[in-house]
């Protein structure tokens, strides 16, 4: 295709980011970060807003065929068949989205274990002062890349 025509609609160069997916991929899986102790886990909460939440989607499909329950929380309110055998996964690239930052608040008061991904923002200031567990991640583009 024309780079004049993917110019014309892709006004934010977005087409950029894609093309670097396979090398993020990799530096992510060559990365250091310790691999999550998931042992006894049989309920996985993934939880985020738009492009932020899109990781919980395709998190469930490749799970489907397991026996880890997997559910996508896309608004304010965690399912109600949280045990201690849950993890809660919180991810908000800017880290300010209010959905994700209340579900955030609400999985602390819960039994599950907890972890969240986020550029900053409030959700990394509520990770610090409540203890819970979390990665930096870079924001390169937008959360939709």
């Amino acid at each position: 295709m024309d780079s004049s025509v993917i110019k014309k609609y892709d006004k934010d160069g977005m087409i950029q980011i894609y093309e670097k997916w396979p090398e993020m991929a990799k530096n992510a899986f060559n990365s250091e970060y310790k691999i999550l102790d998931i042992q006894g886990i049989n309920h996985i909460i993934f939880a985020g807003m738009g492009g932020s939440g899109t990781i919980g989607d395709i998190f469930e499909a490749i799970l489907s065929k397991t026996n880890i329950h997997v559910s996508v929380v896309k608004g304010y309110l965690l399912p109600k068949t949280i045990t201690k055998n849950t993890l809660i996964i919180i991810t908000s690239v800017s880290g300010n989205t209010v959905e994700t930052l209340t579900v955030l608040e609400n999985a602390k008061k819960s039994k599950a274990k907890v972890i969240a991904f986020t550029s900053g923002g409030k959700c990394e200031e509520l990770c610090i002062i409540k203890n819970i567990k979390y990665y930096k991640i870079k924001k390169i583009h937008s959360p939709r890349a």
